[in-house]
C-alpha cells in the first residue's frame, strides 16, 4: 500500500478505503509538514490491522505514528462483540505512560545548582538503565499486580486520593497473576526503576499557557515547576507480550483466523486464551501505574531531602500509552487497542475524574529528549478518535540510524542548557531531539483539526535517561 493512496477528507486527514479483505477503512491524521515523515511501512501495518475480525471502526494513525511490532506506533484499532483481541496491538511496552507532577513553585526558586543536585539525588534514587532492579524488596508484588498504583497509595507510598487523577483510577480490575508464565514473574523486580531508551525523567516549568482558566484546574501556571515520568511496566509487559504473541500465532489458525503478519497474531477476546491475555494485561498495566507512582514517590523523597518538607510535588495526572480496554463508543461496546497513543476525554464525559468532569481530564504529550511538552485535552470532535490522541513526537531515525548519523557534537549542541545524566553520551544519541518529528508539528495537527486545545507548553530545565544497553 503506497502512502500516495490517502485521500485527504477534512483538515490534516487522510482516508485509505476499505478494500480487498479489509473489514473498515483506515483513517490517517496528518499534516502537510509531517507528510513527508510518513513511512509506507507504517501505513502498510494500519491496512494490516483493518483485516482482523471484527474490527468495527476506521483503524486510525495518529500524526506521531511510525513503524512498529504489529500495529504502528500510534495506531488505534478497536474491535466489537465478536472481535478479536491482539497481543501485536497493544505493544510490548504494556502501559507505556506519562505521569506529570507539578510543583507548589516555580521556576525562579531554583538555580542551576539545585537542578544538578537534584538529578543526582534522583539518579541515586531511582535505578536508570536496561535490566535494573529495584531496591524497594519490602513490597507485596502479587497485591500490586492486581492493585496497582491504588494499592501503593493505600499502603502510603502517595498523596491521599492521588488515585483519583490516574487513568482507570490506578488499577484495571480482572489482573490474575496466574496468567502470568514463570518468566514474566520473574521479571517482576524492577518497580520503581526507569529502563532505558525513550523513557525518562524531566524537570521543567509551565512556559507557555495558552487556556488560563483550565491550567489553574491542573494545578499549572506561569513558570510552575514540573516533574514528568515517563516509563512503563518494564520486563514484564515485554514478556506478556512475547508469551501471548506466542500462544496467538498457533491458536489463531484453532480458530480459522488467517493472519495478516504473525506481528497481528489474535484470537477471539472472548476465547480462552483472549481472556488470559487481557487478565495478564491488566497485571501489566497495573505494574507500569505502580511503578510510576512508586518512581513519583522516591522523587518526592529526593526534593524534600535537597529542600525539606515545605515542598510538594502534587500529580496534575497520569495517562497510558500502551493498552486494550472496553470502552463504549457511539452506543457500542468496543474493544479499543491503543498503541503509542493517549486517552483524551472530552468534557462531560462520565469517565473523566470528578476533578476535571467539566474540562477533560488531561492529556500529556512529551516531546523528545530536550524538546518542549504539551498539556492538551480533548474536544467534542476527539470522539471520531475514540478519544484518543498522539503521545509525542514519533520517531523519524530508528535508534541504528540516530546513532550512525548524529554526533556526540551535534547531540550537545541540540540540548542547549538543558542538565542531562552525561556518563557516557554515545549512549544516549538515540534519543537526540534529531531523532523524532518536530513536536510543535506533531500537536498542532490535532489542534487544526479541532481535535484538541492545548493548555499549557512545558519546557525542559533537565532530563534523566537511563542507557538503553
Amino acid at each position: 500500500m503506497k502512502t500516495r493512496l490517502l485521500m485527504a477528507s477534512g483538515t490534516n486527514r487522510y482516508v485509505i478505503k476499505r478494500q480487498g479483505k479489509m473489514n473498515a477503512d483506515v483513517v490517517v491524521y496528518i499534516s502537510k509538514p509531517l507528510l513527508p515523515y510518513v513511512e509506507e511501512e507504517a501505513i502498510k501495518q494500519l491496512v494490516d490491522g483493518a483485516c482482523l475480525p471484527g474490527v468495527c471502526y476506521p483503524v486510525l494513525g495518529l500524526p506521531d505514528i511510525h513503524t512498529g511490532f504489529g500495529l504502528p506506533i500510534g495506531g488505534v484499532m478497536a474491535t466489537g462483540r465478536d472481535g478479536v483481541v491482539s497481543a501485536g496491538a497493544v505493544g510490548m511496552d504494556i502501559n507505556c505512560g506519562v505521569r506529570l507532577l507539578a510543583g507548589n513553585w516555580d521556576r525562579g526558586a531554583v538555580q542551576r545548582d539545585f537542578l544538578q543536585r537534584f538529578v543526582q539525588l534522583v539518579e541515586q534514587t531511582v535505578p536508570c538503565g536496561v535490566g535494573k532492579k529495584t531496591r524497594h524488596g519490602e513490597l507485596d508484588v502479587e497485591a500490586i499486580l492486581q492493585g496497582g498504583a491504588a494499592e501503593l497509595i493505600r499502603r502510603g507510598y502517595g498523596y491521599h486520593g492521588e488515585e483519583q487523577r490516574i487513568e482507570e483510577g490506578g488499577c484495571m480490575q480482572g489482573a490474575d497473576p496466574g496468567a502470568l508464565s514463570a518468566a514474566a514473574l520473574a521479571r517482576t523486580d524492577q518497580l520503581s526503576t526507569l529502563g532505558g531508551g525513550n523513557h525518562f525523567i524531566e524537570l521543567g516549568y509551565v512556559a507557555e499557557v495558552y487556556d488560563g482558566q483550565t491550567a489553574a484546574l491542573f494545578g499549572l501556571s506561569k513558570d510552575t515547576f514540573t516533574v514528568m515520568i515517563h516509563t512503563g511496566s518494564r520486563g514484564l509487559g515485554h514478556q506478556v507480550c512475547t508469551d501471548y504473541s506466542k500462544i496467538m500465532v498457533k491458536a489463531a489458525r484453532r480458530y480459522g483466523i488467517k493472519l495478516p503478519t504473525t506481528g497481528l497474531a489474535c484470537v477471539p477476546a472472548n476465547s480462552a486464551e483472549g481472556e488470559q491475555y487481557m487478565a495478564a494485561m491488566h497485571c501489566a498495566v497495573n505494574f507500569a501505574f505502580a511503578n510510576r507512582q512508586l518512581i513519583a514517590f522516591d522523587v518526592r523523597k529526593a526534593l524534600e531531602k535537597l529542600a525539606g518538607g515545605g515542598w510538594q510535588l502534587n500529580t496534575v495526572y497520569d495517562v497510558a500509552h500502551n493498552i486494550a480496554k472496553y470502552e463504549e463508543h457511539y452506543g457500542s461496546k468496543m474493544l479499543v487497542h491503543r498503541k503509542g497513543a493517549t486517552r483524551a476525554l472530552p468534557p462531560q464525559h462520565p469517565d473523566n475524574p470528578p476533578a476535571y468532569r467539566h474540562t477533560g481530564h488531561p492529556a500529556i504529550i512529551p516531546g523528545s529528549m530536550g524538546t518542549d511538552s504539551f498539556v492538551v485535552v480533548g474536544t467534542e470532535r476527539v470522539r471520531e478518535t475514540l478519544c484518543s490522541v498522539n503521545h509525542g513526537a514519533g520517531r523519524v531515525l530508528s535508534r541504528r540510524e540516530a546513532r550512525k548519523t548524529v554526533s556526540p557534537e551535534e547531540f550537545k549542541k541540540s540540548m542547549g542548557a538543558v542538565i542531562y545524566n552525561d556518563g557516557n553520551v554515545k549512549k544516549l544519541l538515540d534519543e537526540a531531539p534529531q531523532a523524532y518529528k518536530p513536536i510543535h508539528h506533531v500537536v498542532e495537527t490535532l489542534v487544526e483539526a479541532g481535535l484538541t486545545k492545548k493548555v499549557v507548553r512545558i519546557s525542559p530545565l533537565a532530563v534523566i535517561k537511563g542507557e538503553e544497553d
